[in-house]
């Protein structure tokens, strides 16, 4: 129970709607209890005693208490249902917020076919027990205590024998549940691992056929596949295995009660209308019981889920405002004071004692390999991931005393592999800043060199996009990323190979236009192309987290190091062919 106390507080403010169904409830065990007694009556004292005029009133009274059932269990069901729907709708909502503020160290780590199973089925197998699990294992309790105290105003011996085999019942379903609990988890995570390789082999289909390895996925997917078969193959096998114990030990009864229960009926010790009404009650007993695996299953499918889903909603926030954060304008002076920087305890550092200062409107150009630590350095500005050591300063202030949105409204992103959502191309341009006019959307994407293609689409603004920007090419994606990040007008702008994508003519285009942009704002410029780099304010030279080169342009051509290595195998086919031409 402790992981159901620990998602108390997404259930239990809804306890009214529970509380109303356990009402209607205790209306349906109770006329539910009353048949058995309805047919005595009949049997004893109308049958038997040939008192045949009182059959249309019995059949009248029997018609209204079946009305009366049917209404409660509406209410009984409703309610429950409201119960469990209203929970886990909070639920899902929490875990959306906290898939928010996770920070990117968690992604780092996470799979998101596995999230989305979180998400959903793991949301649905909690709610499964909460709208009916619940309910069920208190009709079943109610079911037992109604119906023995019935069985032993009837017949003492024969209660006594039905109340004999509880304990056998008892001790099977408690194996039962030790068993099932562990296998429901399995399934759960093989589920997951399942959606994993399907996301992974949907959004890597480009991938997957320009390789030709489709079948190979083919033979990777089954693999997934099989594991899951045989989870809930193992799982079958629990319930094939316990399922017809429960039902040999009730039948041993009911035959035990035929056997005694006729015996007294024959030496008039009981009559025939409490033996039959006797063996209606013995079912609902033995039935609940047996029932009670399914509700057991419930239960620990339910264990399960909360478990997985408690894993997110535990997860810890590496990246938290802290109290008092202050929210005000930024004008963009980036400082880092020895900054080191570790992904994973024990790893190598990705920064390695970086400093430098970049006052308001810098242009810094970042150069280095794949991996020396580029791109890291623009992601400690807005706070994406916490330095070991040292401090990021923005205006003069640690970025942990800025609210976290305040802070990252201020820094604008174009990433070298830009993301953009299934919707319009016009919210995709606002997405950051959905209030911004017409006029300036249009503006942001003339500055971007992205208007002249928008305009020749079908629809103009209003295109529908595919799934991550489908039906684009990378430079047309990558230039809506940029007319993106000019419509929030950030104090901090971050081009990560901003460019790549393109080809050289655009490229020169939309420099010239980011040249406007950038003005007045603190720019990181992460290039591997020299052309994109040499018009910083400095640049910095990375190797292995470490700051190995900075400079401008001209002095880093001159300084023998890395920057020179780069340039000259980059502008060395262009001297080749101006030498003849000299």
């Amino acid at each position: 129970m402790i992981i159901f106390k620990k998602l108390k507080q997404f259930y239990w403010p809804y306890k009214k709607y529970l509380f109303t169904s356990i009402f209607f409830l205790i209306f349906v065990v109770a006329i539910t209890v009353v048949y058995p007694i309805v047919l005595q009556l009949t049997i004893d004292e109308v049958v038997l005693q040939e008192r045949y005029s009182l059959i249309p009133y019995i059949a009248i009274g029997f018609f209204l208490i079946m009305l009366i059932k049917a209404i409660a269990s509406f209410f009984h069901q409703y309610m429950g249902d409201l119960f469990g729907i209203t929970a886990v709708y909070k639920l899902r909502e929490a875990l959306y917020e906290k898939l928010q503020v996770l920070s990117f160290k968690y992604y780092d780590n996470a799979r998101t076919g596995d999230l989305m199973s979180r998400k959903t089925t793991d949301v649905e197998g909690f709610r499964n027990f909460l709208s009916f699990g619940i309910s069920d294992l208190i009709e079943i309790t109610l079911l037992i205590l109604f119906s023995l105290g019935v069985m032993f105003y009837y017949s003492l011996p024969l209660a006594i024998i039905t109340m004999a085999a509880m304990p056998f019942l008892a001790i099977v379903v408690y194996k039962f549940d030790k068993r099932v609990h562990p296998a429901f988890r399995g399934i759960r995570k093989s589920f997951g691992r399942l959606n994993t390789r399907v996301q992974e082999n949907i959004s890597g289909m480009n991938t997957v056929k320009s390789l030709s390895k489709e079948d190979f996925e083919v033979g990777r997917f089954s693999d997934s596949n099989d594991n899951y078969r045989k989870n809930y193959l193992f799982t079958s096998g629990i319930w094939a295995k316990y399922f017809p114990v429960m039902e040999f030990i009730g039948n041993i009864c009911v035959v035990l009660l035929l056997a005694y229960g006729g015996f007294l009926v024959i030496n008039d010790d009981l009559s025939l209308g409490a033996l039959v009404a006797f063996f209606s009650l013995v079912w609902y007993i033995m039935g609940p019981l047996m029932n009670l695996g399914f509700v057991i299953n419930m239960f620990s499918q339910a264990k399960a889920s909360g478990e997985r889903l408690l894993e997110v909603l535990e997860a810890i926030e590496d990246v938290r405002e802290k109290e008092g954060a202050i929210d005000t304008a930024i004008a963009g002076h980036v400082t880092f004071k020895d900054v080191t920087l570790t992904y994973i305890e024990d790893d190598d550092k990705a920064l390695k004692h970086v400093m430098f200062d970049a006052p308001p409107g810098t242009v810094i150009g970042l150069s280095g390999a794949t991996g020396s630590g580029k791109t890291s350095i623009t992601q400690l500005i807005p706070r994406f991931y916490e330095p070991e050591k040292g401090e990021v300063l923005v205006d003069g202030r640690p970025v942990a005393d800025y609210k976290l949105t305040t802070l990252r409204k201020h820094v604008g992103f174009v990433l070298q592999e830009s993301f953009l959502f299934s919707t319009t191309i016009r919210e995709n341009i606002r997405y950051g800043n959905p209030e911004i006019p017409e006029e300036e959307i249009i503006d942001a994407a003339k500055r971007a060199q992205a208007h002249d293609f928008i305009m020749e689409m079908p629809m103009g603004y209003d295109t529908m996009l595919g799934e991550r920007g489908m039906g684009l090419s990378g430079g047309q994606k990558q230039r809506i990323a940029i007319a993106r990040a000019i419509c929030i007008n950030p104090s901090i702008l971050v081009l990560d190979d901003a460019t790549s994508a393109v080809d050289m003519e655009t490229e020169f285009k939309i420099q010239q236009a980011l040249k406007e942009v950038m003005r007045g704002r603190t720019t990181f410029i992460i290039a591997h192309r020299i052309s994109s780099l040499k018009h910083a304010d400095e640049i910095l030279v990375l190797e292995d987290g470490e700051i190995v080169e900075r400079g401008t342009h001209d002095e880093l051509v001159q300084h023998n190091g890395p920057y020179e290595r780069i340039y000259n195998i980059q502008y060395q086919d262009r001297e080749h062919i101006m030498e003849p031409a000299t």
